[in-house]
Formats: structure tokens, C-alpha cells, sequence
């Protein structure tokens, strides 16, 4: 019996609770989207009861109910009709959404969005710093030749000109234009004014002012500041968006930006820049404080929680402190050993359980991760094992504790962020020694630690069982794949247990960074977030349990959504929508209810490849961005079904 939209439509507006709960409403190809007021006063279990309903669930304050493909769209539309409201798109959806966030988390998650998209070139600064200086030092000849000059500049140009960096990212958060945010960076650290790393030695009355209205404005720039940067920018959008609304449509394009600049410009050299400058140097200096009371107790004990900031996603508050310190009296950065022990520590827990584990799948997570931790990227080590299995992430954190005592005891200083783990040796060349006792001791309490108090599950849970079935998963996957065409429903091969936002690898392969798919729009991110996979047999099997939502005619791409809301693409191959479905068979069809491990798609690799295309798989969850603890946890060669892709 055809569905009864308007029916379906009334249903889940009585059932949210009335109009004056109702934010805002949307939807995507499969899920209607909607924001309320007050969640508790929505029945959940009576929304999914709802003919034509398939799922409920929150995400980062949105109401998000499954409903599928091509129908979403006219429940939607009745729902409009029932409520009284307009339509909205996701973005804005997600903007009611986030607006529903505690303000402390909106704040650190706003600091986060500034500092990852600036990381990189941090990073790459920080490195050729310590290379540079490390070259210094060794060789004194190079130290005095032309060639350390311009190394040396093309080292710091990201730290002299941080200001400007910081400025754009944040226009680009706050939704403000970010050239006009540039031009707030660059009035900040204009080379008129009297640098900030001169004024601390300068009598106070010697500093020139500009008596304005009856104020006095310190000729003072703002270099190596970080606060007082987003503040400014966060009022330069603010102001510019007011003027949008406000300024006649026939002279906005030259009015808003000559008056955003100037009113910014004079609030910031004049109240902004002074008044958040001092904060932050409170800030840096309690930070300072807490690493050095009690002889060291405030470094351990930030040591032993840092991972939990990890967890929480919280960790990149710490790009302000550390830029902070960077730019204060000494330079140096004496958080990032403590960050670089508590990671260092993470790493060694993983690896002790990578080593210790029976179960090949928990080594082929654990052991990898482990090296990504030892180079500063915690995640998989964090999430994919320690914290899965709670004791060797409490090892971990008191391996990092300890870590950290000595690395605040040894008064270890680094010259730049975003570093840790060995590569941190690059920023930490005045205290080599002291850094690798510090990692080597983190290392060692961390992984003995773990090696006797973590145990492996035993056999009626996993452990020689456990090894027993994925031997017997593997033979099933070997036998099938000589033989793919298979029934309808076949399944090659299934993951131990389907764990929840969890992706599994849907081919067998040699898993790459999304932005290394050679394709431009799957690698800008621009269809989501998620890897490639350069197949070594044209079998595609669903990556977790959930319903086909979209089909192409070429039958070289399939659309699934699953029962957390992750909007699941496999494109196979680059381009090859052009061979119109040669080579291609499809063994499901939309609407269809899949499981994790059922064959979707059959391709044959040659026949690309003679067509001149390349065989390389996108896998990317289009709505990515609503999973915050998104993360890939494979790299490299990966089997049918090895944990590919998580989120929070």
C-alpha cells in the first residue's frame, strides 16, 4: 500500500511536541532534519513507531529521522504544510543546531575550527625552524651564510605574520569576508606601529600614543598574539553583517567594507587589542603556572588528563596557550612536552595491546596506531583501542603523568606547535637528552603497565575463538572472491561484531588519504570526508549494515545510509561513469535493507584499466561533517571488513 505522506507528516508534528518547540526543519536525500526547542519533550519511541519512519536519532542537536530516498522529500513537504514553518536548508539546520550548544563548547569548538585549518603551515614552519637551527649548530659556517638567512626567514614567516593566519581562518568561521578579515591581521601587526616584542623592554612613557575623541591609543602592535586576533574578527563580522542588512543594496559593495574596516580598526587598537591582550597574558601566565606548582604536580597532572581532552575534543584549545607562550618573553613552549609525553604514553598502551593480543584484528589496529601515535596523531591509538578497552588508556595516562614530571623537572622548552612525538625532537634541540628521557620514560611506565594489567578477553568472548572465526571469515572471503558474481544476497565476509558509526573497508586494498584520490572533487572534501582504496579485487561488499539509498545507471557508484545517519558513497573508479556500465554488475537495488559484508557491486579491474581509467575507490561519508569524532583508522593494506572509518 502507497504511503500516506500527509498522515505520516502529522504524526511526527504531534508528536514533537507542538509549533512553539520547532526551531527549524529540513532534510537531506534520505532524513528529515529538524532542531527543537526542548528534545525531552519529543517521544521518541512514538516517532519511531510511525509508518514510514525508520529510525530516530540526535546529532549534534538535531532531531534526525530516517525516512529514505525520494520520499523524505514529500513527507517534507507535507510537514511544512501541518507546522506552519518555512523552508530551511542543512546548513542553516545545522546553524539552529549548534546555536543549542552550552557556550563553553560552542567556544572550544570555534578555537578548534580556527587553529586545524592553520596547523599545517604551523607545523611545516616549526619543522624547518628546528632543522634550520639544528644545521646552525652543527655547522657554524652555515649558521653565517646566505643560505641560513633565507632558510631562516622562509622558517619564521608563519610565526611573524601568525596574526594574519589566525585573522583569515576566523573570518572564514565567523562567516565574514576573509580578506577584510586579513586586513584586521595586518592592521594589528602593521609595521608602524612599535612590534610587541619591543614594547616589554620599553619605559611605559616612552611608548607614542594618539590622542582620538579624547582617548589615548597606544602605538602598540599585536605580533604573537592570538586572543585579541579572534575577538577582533569575531566583532569585524559581527559589524560586517549588521551593514549587509542595513546598508542600501546600491552602495553596500563600497560602504560595508570601508566602514567594517575603520570601526574594526579603531575598536581594536583602542579597546580590543588592550583589554584581551592583558587576559591573554593572564591566561599564559596561570598556564605557566599550573605546569611549574608543586615542583612539577600541575605538569603530571595535566600530563594524566590530557588524553581525556583528547576524547572530549577539546585538545585544541591548547593552540592558543602554546602560541601564547611562543610569542611571550623566552619563546618557548613548555606545554608541548607535556602534550608530546601524553601522547608518546597513548602509543605504548596501544602497542602493548597490538603485541599481547591473540585477535589479528585487534593487532592489525593496535600496532599501526601505535605508530601514528609515537609521530603526535593520537586518535587511532586513543579511540580505536585504548579507549575501547579502558585499561590502556588509565596505563596511558600514567605513563604521560610521569612523562610530564620530568619533562617539567627538566624544564624542556620547544620553538614551535602542532609537533610531538619523535618529530618533536626537530623543536626541541636545546634538550635532546632531556626529551628522549622524558618519551623513554613514558614509553616504559606506559607499556609495562599496560602488559600486565591489560588482559585479552577469553575464548567465549574472543581470544582463541575469536582467531577461530577470523580464519574461518578469511577462507570464506578467499573462496568467494575467485568466484564473485555470487547470488543477490550473498555476503563474503563479515566483521566480528558491527560496531555503532563504524565504517568497514567495502574492498580489498591499499587504503589512501582522501586527498590523494586522483580525483579533484572527491579529494577536495567537497562530497565529504573519507579515503580512497586502490583495489586488488573488483568486489565491493556494504561497509556496515544499513539501506541502499542511491543507485546510478552506469552502476559504478552506490549511496547507502545506515542507522546513525552516515550517508555512505562508493564511487569505483575515477571517471568511469563514461563506460556506461560495462564492466559493472550490481547486486542490490534501492530501498533495499543491506547487511555489513553483503555483496553490493562486482567490477572488472582490467576492463578500466584498458578503458584508460584508474580503479581507485572513493569511500566518503557525505555528511561527515556532522560526526565530530570523525576519523579514518586504516592506512595502507587492508582486508574485506578491517575497521576502516569511525565517529563519535
Amino acid at each position: 500500500m502507497a504511503m500516506d505522506y500527509g498522515k505520516c507528516a502529522k504524526e511526527i508534528y504531534e508528536t514533537l511536541g507542538g509549533r512553539e518547540n520547532l526551531v527549524s526543519a529540513a532534510h537531506c536525500a534520505t532524513r528529515l532534519r529538524l532542531v527543537t526547542v526542548d528534545n525531552s519533550k519529543v517521544d521518541k519511541k512514538k516517532l519511531e513507531n510511525i509508518d514510514g519512519v525508520k529510525g530516530v536519532f540526535l546529532n549534534n542537536g538535531q532531531l534526525q529521522l530516517i525516512i529514505g530516498t525520494g520520499t523524505v522529500n514529500k513527507v517534507y513537504d507535507e510537514f511544512l504544510k501541518v507546522s506552519g514553518m518555512t523552508a530551511a536548508t542543512k546548513e542553516e539546520v545545522k546553524a539552529a543546531a549548534a546555536a543549542k550548544q552550552p557556550l563553553p563548547k560552542r567556544m572550544i569548538k570555534a578555537l578548534g575550527d580556527v587553529f586545524v585549518p592553520i596547523l599545517p603551515a604551523i607545523v611545516a614552519s616549526g619543522l624547518m625552524m628546528g632543522l634550520v637551527e639544528a644545521l646552525g649548530k652543527a655547522l657554524p659556517a652555515f649558521a653565517a651564510s646566505d643560505w641560513y638567512g633565507i632558510l631562516d626567514l622562509l622558517a619564521n614567516t608563519a610565526f611573524v605574520f601568525l596574526p594574519v593566519l589566525i585573522a583569515v581562518s576566523s573570518a572564514r568561521v565567523f562567516g565574514g569576508n576573509i580578506f577584510l578579515g586579513a586586513v584586521i591581521g595586518m592592521i594589528m601587526i602593521h609595521p608602524n606601529l612599535i612590534n610587541a616584542w619591543s614594547v616589554g623592554s620599553m619605559n611605559p612613557a616612552d611608548i607614542p600614543v594618539w590622542n582620538l575623541f579624547g582617548f589615548s591609543i597606544r602605538q602598540v602592535g599585536y605580533q604573537g598574539h592570538v586572543i585579541p586576533v579572534i575577538i577582533a574578527v569575531w566583532v569585524m563580522c559581527l559589524v560586517e553583517r549588521w551593514l549587509h542588512k542595513h546598508v542600501p543594496e546600491m552602495i553596500d559593495l563600497f560602504v560595508t567594507p570601508l566602514c567594517t574596516v575603520i570601526f574594526t580598526a579603531f575598536l581594536t587598537l583602542g579597546i580590543i587589542g588592550p583589554i584581551f591582550s592583558t587576559a591573554e597574558n593572564y591566561v599564559l601566565s596561570f598556564a605557566q603556572w599550573i605546569i611549574t606548582v608543586g615542583h612539577g604536580v600541575g605538569a603530571m597532572l595535566m600530563g594524566a588528563l590530557y588524553p581525556l581532552t583528547v576524547v572530549c575534543g577539546i585538545h585544541h584549545m591548547y593552540n592558543v596557550i602554546e602560541a601564547g607562550l611562543l610569542s611571550a618573553e623566552g619563546g618557548l613552549n613548555i606545554w608541548m612536552p607535556i602534550a608530546s609525553a601524553a601522547n608518546f604514553a597513548q602509543g605504548a598502551a596501544c602497542l602493548a595491546v597490538g603485541l599481547k593480543a591473540r585477535s589479528n584484528k585487534t593487532k592489525a589496529v593496535a600496532i599501526p596506531s601505535s605508530l601514528s601515535a609515537a609521530l603526535g596523531i593520537t586518535e587511532p591509538a586513543i579511540f580505536g583501542v585504548n579507549l575501547r578497552f579502558v585499561k590502556p588508556l588509565a596505563c596511558g595516562m600514567i605513563g604521560g603523568a610521569v612523562g610530564s614530571l620530568l619533562a617539567s623537572i627538566f624544564h624542556i622548552g620547544a620553538t614551535s606547535y602542532g609537533v610531538t612525538g619523535i618529530p618533536g625532537f626537530l623543536i626541541t634541540m636545546d634538550y635532546t637528552v632531556q626529551y628522549a628521557i622524558v618519551l623513554a620514560v613514558s614509553f616504559a611506565v606506559s607499556f609495562a603497565l599496560t602488559w600486565i594489567v591489560w588482559k585479552e578477553e577469553g575464548p567465549e568472548n574472543g581470544g582463541k575463538a575469536e582467531g577461530k572465526a577470523e580464519k574461518e571469515a578469511a577462507d570464506q572471503d578467499s573462496s568467494q572472491q575467485m568466484n564473485p558474481a555470487g547470488g543477490e544476497n550473498e555476503k563474503l565476509v563479515m566483521p566480528e561484531a558491527v560496531e555503532a558509526k563504524t565504517l568497514y573497508a567495502p574492498l580489498k586494498g591499499n587504503v589512501i588519504p582522501r586527498d590523494a584520490i586522483p580525483d579533484e572533487t572527491f579529494a577536495s572534501g567537497v562530497l565529504g570526508d573519507g579515503v580512497g582504496i586502490e583495489p586488488e579485487a573488483g568486489v565491493v561488499v556494504a561497509p556496515c549494515d544499513g539501506e541502499i539509498a542511491s543507485l546510478v545507471d552506469s552502476r559504478h557508484a552506490v549511496g547507502m545510509v545506515n542507522a546513525d545517519g552516515m550517508e555512505i558513497l562508493i564511487h569505483v573508479g575515477v571517471d568511469t561513469v563514461n563506460m556506461k556500465g560495462d564492466g559493472f554488475e550490481v547486486f542490490v537495488s534501492m530501498g533495499e535493507k543491506v547487511k555489513a559484508g553483503q555483496k553490493l557491486l562486482t567490477f572488472d579491474m582490467d576492463k578500466i584499466k584498458a578503458a584508460g581509467y584508474s580503479t581507485t575507490t572513493a569511500v566518503l561519508v557525505a555528511n561527515s561533517f556532522m560526526f565530530p569524532g570523525f576519523k579514518v583508522e586504516k592506512q595502507g593494506k587492508t582486508e574485506l571488513m578491517e575497521r576502516l572509518i569511525s565517529a563519535e
